[in-house]
Protein backbone atom coordinates (compact mmCIF):
# COMPACT_ATOMS: atom_id res chain seq x y z
CA UNK A 1 0.00 0.00 0.00
CA UNK A 2 0.98 3.39 -0.74
CA UNK A 3 0.49 6.49 1.47
CA UNK A 4 1.51 9.80 -0.21
CA UNK A 5 1.52 12.95 1.84
CA UNK A 6 2.44 16.13 0.00
CA UNK A 7 2.69 20.32 0.73
CA UNK A 8 4.04 22.72 -1.13
CA UNK A 9 4.51 26.60 0.45
CA UNK A 10 6.12 29.79 0.20
CA UNK A 11 9.37 29.77 2.65
CA UNK A 12 12.10 32.24 2.86
CA UNK A 13 15.73 31.08 2.33
CA UNK A 14 16.27 30.68 5.89
CA UNK A 15 13.32 28.58 6.13
CA UNK A 16 14.11 26.44 3.44
CA UNK A 17 17.67 26.00 5.14
CA UNK A 18 15.99 25.26 8.44
CA UNK A 19 13.52 22.35 7.16
CA UNK A 20 16.61 20.99 5.06
CA UNK A 21 18.69 21.13 8.22
CA UNK A 22 15.75 19.34 10.26
CA UNK A 23 15.95 16.27 7.69
CA UNK A 24 19.64 16.23 7.53
CA UNK A 25 19.91 16.11 11.37
CA UNK A 26 17.40 13.23 11.88
CA UNK A 27 18.97 11.23 9.42
CA UNK A 28 22.71 12.18 10.34
CA UNK A 29 21.70 10.97 14.34
CA UNK A 30 21.87 7.50 13.18
CA UNK A 31 17.96 7.10 15.04
CA UNK A 32 16.25 4.10 13.74
CA UNK A 33 12.95 6.12 12.96
CA UNK A 34 13.22 9.96 11.74
CA UNK A 35 10.36 12.04 11.53
CA UNK A 36 9.58 14.52 8.48
CA UNK A 37 7.09 17.34 8.66
CA UNK A 38 4.90 17.72 5.64
CA UNK A 39 2.64 20.93 5.95
CA UNK A 40 0.64 20.73 8.71
CA UNK A 41 1.21 16.57 9.20
CA UNK A 42 4.28 14.88 10.62
CA UNK A 43 5.48 11.29 8.83
CA UNK A 44 7.54 9.01 10.70
CA UNK A 45 10.24 7.46 8.39
CA UNK A 46 12.74 4.04 9.35
CA UNK A 47 15.24 4.86 6.58
CA UNK A 48 18.12 1.89 6.40
CA UNK A 49 21.75 2.64 6.72
CA UNK A 50 21.96 3.03 2.99
CA UNK A 51 19.29 5.45 0.73
CA UNK A 52 19.55 6.55 -2.91
CA UNK A 53 20.13 10.19 -3.41
CA UNK A 54 19.12 12.41 -6.45
CA UNK A 55 19.35 15.62 -7.20
CA UNK A 56 18.64 17.70 -10.25
CA UNK A 57 19.45 21.25 -10.65
CA UNK A 58 17.54 22.81 -13.83
CA UNK A 59 17.62 26.70 -15.05
CA UNK A 60 14.86 27.91 -17.79
CA UNK A 61 15.26 31.32 -19.15
CA UNK A 62 12.12 31.93 -21.52
CA UNK A 63 12.52 34.62 -24.18
CA UNK A 64 9.70 36.16 -22.18
CA UNK A 65 8.89 36.28 -18.52
CA UNK A 66 11.17 35.62 -15.98
CA UNK A 67 14.15 33.15 -15.69
CA UNK A 68 13.06 30.00 -13.62
CA UNK A 69 15.61 27.71 -11.27
CA UNK A 70 14.18 24.46 -9.95
CA UNK A 71 16.34 21.81 -7.36
CA UNK A 72 14.86 18.57 -6.54
CA UNK A 73 16.08 15.99 -4.26
CA UNK A 74 15.26 12.84 -3.93
CA UNK A 75 15.71 9.90 -1.23
CA UNK A 76 14.70 6.81 -1.70
CA UNK A 77 14.97 3.23 -0.46
CA UNK A 78 13.47 0.05 -0.90
CA UNK A 79 11.75 -1.87 1.78
CA UNK A 80 11.53 -5.56 1.91
CA UNK A 81 7.94 -5.82 3.31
Amino acid sequence: MADTTSASEELSREGVAAELESIASDLGEGDSEIDVAVGNKSMTLDPEETIEYDIEVSEHEPMLGDKREAISIELDRQTDE
